[in-house]
């Protein structure tokens, strides 16, 4: 069984920086794709950013400019850099990992915007 963990959440002002890591218990390359969600309290989880194991990454127009996904393959690590973070950026944050027949879901990390 895959397990995703992940860290980086945790309170922000409105314009501040944040940056979440998500570490598979598998290497990177052994998934199709990885990505981030999230889900706001009352509302559906929403996609956020994945990228390929070859090939560049993909962003919801929400969040595209204000957030960078990457892999570190030496630290088997897929990071989400979100900057200029706004109120409506809250939420909990899941990682997904990807394979053919099968996806993988992290427990997830809260982010809080807030003045």
């Amino acid at each position: 069984q895959v397990q995703l963990v992940e860290s980086g959440g945790g309170l922000v002002q409105p314009g501040g920086s944040l940056t979440l890591s998500c570490v598979p218990s598998e290497i990177i390359g052994s998934f199709k794709a990885m990505g981030w969600y999230r889900q706001a309290p009352g509302k559906q989880r929403d996609w956020v950013a994945t990228i390929p194991a070859s090939g560049t990454p993909n962003y919801a127009d929400s969040v595209k400019g204000r957030f960078t996904l990457s892999r570190d393959s030496a630290k088997n690590t897929v990071l989400l850099q979100m900057n200029n973070l706004k109120p409506e950026d809250t939420a909990v944050y899941y990682c997904r990992a990807m394979k053919q027949f099968y996806d993988y879901w992290g427990q997830g990390t809260q982010v809080t915007v807030s003045s």
